[in-house]
């Protein structure tokens, strides 16, 4: 049976997915994540496994944008709490259970996993300790579970390429970029696609994390062809959310302490498919639940 996807690494941070053979009524789907914190106790590891099943019922790619460790357990950090420390965690070599309990959960899904990005909690641990979670996760499961791959960047590109009735090429690039900041309680960081908007002209999808908020702003563009013919398009802008619940029941914990709201837990589904009259088009879900206290 024939692969779904192809990928393959143009540069540590851009990276293709291809797709072949698509033609009237094709579609794949995809789902960007991240923020998983995934060895926090607080991670909904259910919800995950959830959508996991999913992508694997719907064949689908999976595009993880950083954080999906949470790594804050160590001796030297500032922020570890014993109360966030899981059970399989409480090892001498905590770094290392990170990720061997890390492969051996996503390890059953590996052949979906098409891009692993860093966060800033695995820049934490890579500036601190000069160790890389996320690439030592992607290499146990390129290597034991045959996941086709790769480990990403805190920004990079994904290049979506498309042959359709064997013979046009197509492409949608998608811009991803960990985020930076607090988000703000008022825009959530809505904002800050107004500023990518500006600095990336060649995208056609922007994906953003790090506030654990979720959204989608599609921005609707007018562009001119190198032949001289006018059109518009839409520049999508996405939040992903997390699998964290921080806030819980809002009686305590340093999220809670500096005023932070709740969050919404999960991620989103991307839907790419060819429709009528002969296009490429892309949908967005979010795929959330609230937190319960």
């Amino acid at each position: 049976m024939n692969k779904p996807f192809e990928i393959e690494q143009n540069a540590p941070n851009v990276h293709t997915v291809r797709f072949r053979n698509v033609r009237s009524g094709w579609e794949q789907w995809v789902l960007l994540s991240s923020d998983r914190h995934h060895d926090s106790a607080f991670c909904d590891q259910r919800f995950e496994r959830q959508h996991l099943e999913e992508a694997r019922a719907r064949g689908a790619l999976v595009l993880d944008f950083g954080d999906l460790f949470d790594a804050m357990q160590g001796k030297e950090d500032r922020r570890q709490s014993k109360d966030e420390l899981r059970n399989e965690n409480k090892r001498r070599n905590y770094l290392d259970s990170l990720v061997t309990t890390a492969a051996e959960f996503y390890g059953p899904y590996a052949a979906h996993f098409g891009l692993l990005g860093l966060g800033n909690h695995e820049a934490s641990v890579l500036d601190k300790h000069g160790t890389n979670l996320t690439s030592l996760l992607t290499h146990r499961l390129r290597s034991e579970y045959g996941c086709p791959g790769y480990a990403g960047g805190y920004g990079g590109w994904v290049r979506f390429m498309f042959v359709i009735h064997k013979t046009v090429q197509a492409q949608i690039r998608l811009k991803y970029f960990h985020g930076a900041g607090g988000g703000g309680p008022v825009t959530r960081g809505v904002i800050q696609s107004n500023r990518q908007a500006v600095y990336l002209p060649d995208a056609d999808i922007v994906v953003n994390g790090h506030t654990h908020d979720a959204w989608h702003v599609p921005i609707a563009r007018e562009r001119l062809t190198d032949l001289g013919v006018q059109h518009h398009d839409l520049q999508h802008h996405v939040r992903t959310a997390t699998y964290k619940d921080e806030y819980r029941d809002g009686s305590e914990g340093w999220h809670v302490e500096r005023g932070g709201a709740p969050k919404p837990i999960g991620a989103v589904w991307m839907r790419l498919f060819y429709a009528h009259p002969h296009r490429l088009e892309c949908e967005f879900t979010q795929a959330l639940r609230m937190p319960q206290g």
